[in-house]
């Protein structure tokens, strides 16, 4: 074997890169490895919440674009409710810009950051794992995280993270004209009731405005039509559009199944979406900081395995997932009902709280039931 390091990372999105970051500037030997070459774009709303950027260990303020402290709840393009907050709820960026500083900040922080590199199969063995890339070269590392998103090839190659559902996601870009300017900047909007399974949305970027639309995969051959409402709604033709592309959020079914011995995944290739938001970035951060606690534990000799991440994993995000897909149950079933409880200033002060604040680690008793009865409520596009 030619090559020989402590742990390889497969995928350079923001859970890979920020793994791969904390490893090594904690002495492991790390290879980051992606198929793309940087900077490349991703498909994203490209909000970086509070609670998301409080987890960041890199400095992203040099790629944010715009910093969201007010919010439109409208339901079916009709009422509207808007709140206000006195710090930021999300900053806004874009994955092209985010992902590529990200990378950059692993390789200055000592990691081998190797883009438009396509691993090809990962073997894993007690001992550790080999990556065969793509022109023969194999690399052995004594730990395998894959992070290489829903798509990827590191989950099936690792038998981790099978579990899951998707939902479906469209987007595009329109110009920042003045008179988009003077009402979308600093101002996120959140169209409820529009596409079963999940929202539209308009967030405000530098030198555009994103407009996107998401819900459950059956909703995939409706995204363009839902778009295209969505445009006209917000005073936009469809034929302005540019960057239209798609993607998958997948969906956790069951905790189990992201770490075995020396292999874990993390992010979108661990299924960890938010259920109510669609949002991955703070689920890719929190995980890239419990499995890098996990893989120095097992450098070290502390452990034996990986298996004690997924465990914290489940303990942070259980409650969370649970009482999100509670609200986006409400939201599908009496959405009226739910959009006036949404314009209370309790509510808008509970999203504050929710966007700003990590959850805790702790064991909630029976929630378990209450994520199985929204998912039975929600019917098969949730199963």
């Amino acid at each position: 074997m030619s090559e020989h390091v402590d742990v390889a990372v497969v995928g350079a999105g923001p859970g890979g890169s920020t793994t791969a970051f904390r490893l090594a500037r904690a002495g492991a030997r790390v290879l980051l490895v992606d198929r793309a070459r940087f900077p490349r774009d991703k498909p994203c709303g490209g909000g970086l919440t509070t609670r998301a950027t409080r987890l960041q260990p890199i400095d992203v303020s040099p790629v944010v674009e715009d910093a969201v402290d007010r919010i439109d709840l409208r339901l079916r393009y009709g009422r509207v409710v808007r709140h206000r907050v006195d710090a930021p709820l999300a900053l806004m960026t874009q994955r092209r810009r985010l992902d590529a500083h990200l990378a950059q900040a692993a390789a200055a922080a000592g990691a081998d950051f190797r883009d438009g590199v396509r691993v090809r199969d990962i073997e894993m063995s007690p001992s550790g794992g080999v990556l065969s890339l793509e022109g023969g070269d194999r690399i052995a590392a004594d730990v395998v995280i894959g992070a290489d998103g829903a798509n990827g090839i590191s989950g099936r190659a690792l038998g981790l993270g099978a579990d899951r559902s998707f939902g479906v996601a469209l987007e595009g870009n329109a110009p920042m004209t003045p008179e988009r300017e003077a009402w979308h900047r600093s101002r996120a909007t959140l169209e409820m009731g529009t596409v079963p399974g999940g929202y539209a949305w308009v967030f405000p970027k530098g030198d555009h405005i994103n407009l996107g639309v998401g819900g459950w995969q059956a909703e995939g051959p409706r995204l363009r039509d839902h778009l295209e409402v969505l445009c006209r709604a917000h005073g936009v033709d469809p034929s302005e559009l540019s960057e239209v592309r798609g993607h998958r959020l997948p969906l956790r079914r069951a905790w189990s199944g992201v770490a075995r011995g020396r292999a874990a995944v993390v992010g979108d290739a661990a299924g960890l979406i938010d259920p109510l938001s669609g949002d991955g970035m703070f689920e890719a951060f929190l995980s890239s900081e419990l499995v890098s606690e996990a893989v120095l534990d097992l450098l070290s000799g502390r452990a034996e395995g990986l298996e004690p991440y997924g465990r914290r994993l489940q303990l942070s995000l259980a409650g969370h997932a649970a009482t999100a897909w509670a609200a986006r149950a409400a939201l599908e079933r009496i959405p009226s009902a739910t959009w006036h409880v949404l314009r209370s200033r309790w509510a808008a002060r509970f999203l504050a709280h929710r966007l700003a604040t990590r959850p805790p680690e702790v064991e909630v008793p029976l929630i378990g039931g209450v994520e199985r009865a929204a998912r039975r409520a929600l019917g098969p596009a949730a199963a």
